[in-house]
């Protein structure tokens, strides 16, 4: 089959490899029909996660079709149309058994694209299938599921969950891409008195708007500013990072309010300061976390039944999907092509949507 590879930092090809086979009895096999590209996978081609070895295939997200079982796999079967998780999950260890599936300890958490061989590719090898595949209900077409497979459960779980959003809220998105608009929405399902999206590209910002954001601002415009005109001088009540960098880290923990939420979602591949000679006296709540996909049942269905944005709302580009390169020089430049989310591949299914 054909697959991206790693080759060290900077490199990738895609290129002939091995087709992937059932190692064991909890495994599935599926074809892969959609995948896109994650600004994990940017970090990783840069060489920022170092325990990627070469030679291996990238990506955890994917929509397809399982193909192969092992002996122990219940809950799906070949000719079934799945959902390929970001996170896989042996469901034995006692983080599994929290729900816990990212800190999974049994051969699991985020290991597709990063420990072993990933989805950007035909085909792909997915460990403890019962957990870490979701069938798809046929009213979810394959560019809305593959959503699914980490940026609304990284934005439900790690921001807004995370963040303890309640009603009444001011809540603060900083960086508006794919997770902060995925973040944007979600908090919506928790009623937020307003929402408040900081970037420093205008076409985020005005995506963000079209997500829900009640206000916008540039972040090269004194966001602080705003969020205190806003609150009275109090602070937001949640603050989500969801950049990546210290400066915007640094940014949420000056805007949060005293007894607030800062929940950190970004990767951050250099060290950020935490000014403690301030925040020592707030009583402010900071989080970080990889996403557990625990959500994914529950948002599936609530895009089945139309209460999550599509994905005609966050893709931005398609691509075929031996067109890797085109398409992670587009997502890898989005201040330049104004790129959101990137989708490769297509519906090999009749789709049919809900009226």
């Amino acid at each position: 089959m054909k697959a991206l590879v790693f080759h060290g930092p900077g490199q990738t090809s895609w290129q002939d490899v091995p087709d992937p086979a059932v190692k064991d009895a909890a495994d599935a096999v599926v074809r892969v029909d959609a995948v896109t590209i994650c600004g994990t996978d940017l970090h990783i081609v840069k060489g920022d996660v170092p325990e990627v070895a070469p030679g291996t295939v990238l990506g955890h997200e994917a929509v397809g079709e399982v193909v192969e079982t092992g002996g122990e796999v219940r809950g799906v079967r070949p000719g079934d149309r799945v959902l390929v998780s970001c996170i896989s999950a042996c469901g034995r260890c006692g983080f599994c058994r929290e729900n816990r599936y990212g800190q999974c300890r049994g051969g699991g958490g985020w290991v597709l694209g990063h420990l072993i061989d990933g989805t950007q590719a035909e085909y792909v090898r997915v460990p403890f299938a019962d957990l870490s595949v979701h069938p798809l209900p046929a009213a979810v077409p394959g560019e809305d599921a593959v959503l699914l497979a980490d940026i609304f459960p990284t934005a439900y779980e790690v921001g807004v969950l995370n963040g303890r959003v309640r009603p009444g809220d001011t809540v603060v998105v900083v960086g508006a891409g794919p997770i902060g608009l995925a973040t944007v929405a979600t908090a919506q399902l928790f009623t937020p008195g307003r929402i408040i999206a900081v970037d420093l590209a205008e076409s985020r910002l005005e995506a963000a708007r079209r997500m829900g954001a009640d206000a916008t601002v540039n972040a090269a415009e004194d966001p602080e500013a705003l969020v205190r005109d806003l609150t009275d001088g109090l602070g937001a009540d949640v603050v989500v990072e969801a950049v990546g960098v210290p400066e915007a880290f640094e940014l949420c923990t000056r805007m949060v309010r005293p007894g607030g939420h800062v929940a950190n979602v970004g990767v951050h591949g250099k060290p950020a300061a935490l000014h403690l000679e301030d925040l020592w006296i707030k009583d402010v709540t900071i989080t970080t976390g990889l996403v557990d996909t625990h959500s994914t049942p529950l948002l599936l269905r609530m895009t089945a039944a139309g209460r999550l944005p599509a994905g005609r709302e966050l893709v931005t580009h398609r691509f075929e999907l031996g067109q890797m390169s085109e398409a992670y020089d587009v997502f890898s430049r989005a201040a330049d092509t104004g790129a959101l989310k990137v989708v490769l591949g297509g519906p090999r299914h009749d789709e049919v949507r809900a009226a």
